[in-house]
């Protein structure tokens, strides 16, 4: 036995088997998602009201639409496509109502999965034979989660079908007429596409550039003879759809010229900036995509001449963002723990809402409103995606991670994906998905109430009347003599009250921070025992909706912290517009300070600072009673939450990397081991 497992070919063919089952099953299961994503949105659109859903393509067809009485196109300003758009969507004002149904639903589905399958062929050679396989289903699930496909869906747009036809003519079609057919066709319907005739042009496909332009001339001259005025309004008095759909000054338009308005920037002064920083942003782009394609990255070439039209178009609502989502196709970074920040980045910016990027804060108002527009302009021009002749292109500097425990539990198998990590995560994808799962957290916590905060008052109040008599049986209820206590003492309830407020997040921040510079190893795994702590907790607000004892009317605590309550109006007056009052049990302030005491106890290098950190749990425990705004068995449960995170940790990951690397170093060295046994530290 010992022979033929080093000998490798039993063990190696078993091993290709098994992976090969676990291939097919992962896309197995993302084919199934993306399915399933493709279902929700369809019933999304279609349990909508029938006056809230395809909003803008029953403005065009339907019974009273611009497409179908008399006159121009243009004369409400609701129509925003091109006059060639009006030309081809007039034959379905006959059929208003199927379009407004299941037909164009479907078919606009239809569209993102043709899309997806494109862009998952177009990926640069060579692929592994699992990004091959597993491409498609991950794009497809990418583009039906993105805000782009979302909006075209509900509003009725026709985005889409641009970008579908500009990947089947650089892609799919054969023939350089053809290819500039299908470019021409998506220039006359949304004109900054005209962008990739340069591109053609400098990458040797001059037979295609003249067919994009000619197709172009061509659809727009047929439309001009059979909508001269609505041709005139559209080109000349509207220069190209300006002033037409939403003020262009309106948060939803993502191009430059949107991003001056709402700066305060009018007049000429900004018409010439405007055409200055876009003509700056398309040559810039169009040098960046003409060397990637010549580099053989066509699909990050295109990506980046895309997002160059939304940045110099002079509107680019959310529907027309997609050229965004296709710049993932780009490598970035020489590190493995550097490859993921730019991918991740983009998935962020094009699938979640601005306000969950960025904090709530006046001062980063700019940059949140303009959020898709950088993105798109770091893509167009900033980011140094790396060239296939880089030799970090294929094989980036791989990560180190430390042995598994030998003290882990045998009965559990260890995740492959969890590895103890011996060097430091990249600093912009942690501070990404801390806001992130910050925000996400804020609206569990917000939406674990029933519906609404008055609606799970009554579920609340009766809970709250449970652990009191809890504590009553166990004789800790001493809440209303503890807040009673600290509210004669002034300057104990402002310190308290200060404590309450301030510390929660300046110590897990600033702790957070030390370990990730000081101590990187030691980062990870306190940070995942926080994360699954925090996501423990959730569960328990959702599941245990709360009432502090400040919410109790009977119990008559003094609220120190948000002063008196309105008992008479169903939010109390207070915050519950904002955050659910009710997400009182477990206790996160207790638990992420005792999680902060434990990690400095167990990391702290002299006693004095292992008792100064353990301070911190016992002053937020006073705080959370004293200011009446936690049961004890609250601090009891932020306790538990915080026991199990760390033994998830534990359990999933094994024991800290430190001591397992020390334990590597005695096992592996000369005088402790013969060399013939020894298990060398893993690389990926």
């Amino acid at each position: 036995m010992a022979n033929v497992r080093h000998s490798g070919r039993p063990t190696d063919a078993f091993a290709g088997a098994a992976a090969g089952t676990r291939l097919r099953a992962a896309r197995l299961a993302l084919w199934a998602i993306a399915a399933i994503l493709a279902v929700r949105q369809m019933t999304v659109v279609l349990t909508t009201p029938s006056g809230e859903r395809l909003t803008d393509l029953e403005t065009w067809v339907g019974p009273e639409g611009v497409l179908h009485v008399k006159g121009s196109i243009y004369d409400s300003t609701r129509f925003t496509g091109t006059p060639f758009g009006g030309l081809v969507l007039k034959p379905l004002t006959r059929s208003a109502q199927a379009a407004l149904g299941w037909g164009w639903t479907l078919g606009t589905l239809l569209l993102v999965v043709a899309l997806g399958l494109v862009a998952a062929r177009a990926l640069p050679q060579p692929v592994s034979r699992r990004t091959s396989l597993l491409a498609a289903p991950v794009a497809i699930s990418l583009l039906m989660l993105s805000l782009p496909v979302r909006s075209a869906l509900r509003l009725g747009q026709t985005s889409i079908i641009p970008v579908l036809l500009v990947l089947l003519g650089c892609f799919t079609v054969r023939g350089q007429r053809a290819s500039g057919l299908c470019l021409g066709l998506a220039a006359a319907l949304q004109p900054t596409v005209l962008l990739f005739a340069p591109l053609l042009w400098f990458t040797g496909r001059r037979r295609a550039a003249r067919s994009t332009a000619g197709t172009f001339a061509a659809c727009t001259a047929l439309a001009w003879t059979a909508l001269p005025h609505d041709s005139a309004t559209y080109w000349v008095h509207h220069t190209a759809g300006v002033g037409l759909g939403g003020k262009a000054d309106g948060l939803t338009n993502q191009s430059l010229h949107g991003a001056l308005l709402r700066l305060g920037l009018t007049g000429p002064l900004e018409i010439a900036l405007f055409l200055l920083l876009g003509a700056a942003v398309a040559g810039l782009a169009l040098r960046r995509a003409v060397r990637y394609a010549h580099d053989g990255q066509l699909l990050l070439a295109v990506a980046v001449t895309g997002c160059a039209a939304v940045a110099v178009s002079p509107t680019s609502w959310q529907h027309q963002l997609l050229w965004v989502l296709l710049a993932v196709a780009g490598r970035v970074g020489r590190r493995a723990s550097d490859r993921y920040v730019w991918p991740v980045a983009v998935i962020l910016v094009t699938t979640l809402p601005a306000r969950m990027m960025l904090p709530d804060t006046p001062v980063l108002y700019p940059l949140r409103d303009d959020l898709v527009l950088l993105a798109a302009l770091a893509a167009a021009t900033a980011v140094p995606f790396l060239s296939r002749t880089s030799p970090h292109y294929q094989i980036p500097v791989p990560t180190e991670y430390a042995l598994r425990s030998p003290a882990r539990f045998r009965r559990v198998p260890p995740p492959p994906a969890l590895r103890r990590a011996l060097t430091r995560p990249n600093l912009l994808l942690e501070l990404l998905l801390i806001r992130v799962t910050y925000a996400a957290y804020q609206q569990v916590r917000l939406a674990a109430t029933g519906g609404t905060n008055s609606g799970g008052r009554a579920t609340a109040e009766h809970h709250g009347r449970l652990v009191l008599a809890a504590e009553r049986f166990l004789h800790i209820d001493i809440e209303h003599a503890v807040n009673h206590a600290v509210v004669r003492v002034g300057w104990l309830r402002g310190f308290f009250d200060h404590y309450y407020e301030t510390f929660h997040f300046i110590v897990p921040l600033a702790l957070l921070g030390v370990l990730y510079r000081r101590r990187p190893v030691d980062y990870r795994w306190a940070r995942a025992s926080l994360g699954f702590a925090t996501f423990l907790a959730l569960i328990g607000f959702w599941l245990f909706p709360l009432a502090p004892p400040r919410l109790m009317p009977a119990l008559g605590i003094i609220d120190t912290v948000h002063g008196v309550q309105d008992f008479s109006q169903p939010d109390y007056g207070t915050l519950t517009a904002l955050t659910n009052q009710y997400a009182a049990m477990p206790s996160l302030h207790f638990g992420w300070s005792l999680w902060c005491g434990i990690v400095i106890a167990v990391l702290a290098p002299k006693w004095w600072m292992k008792a100064l950190g353990l301070l911190h749990p016992l002053f937020t425990v006073s705080a959370i009673v004293a200011t009446g705004n936690h049961w004890v068995l609250d601090a009891v449960g932020g306790a538990v939450v915080v026991g199990a995170g760390f033994g998830l940790d534990r359990l999933l990951l094994g024991a800290r990397a430190p001591a397992v690397a020390a334990e590597r170093a005695v096992h592996e060295s000369p005088a402790s081991q013969p060399s013939a046994v020894r298990t060398p530290g893993r690389r990926g």
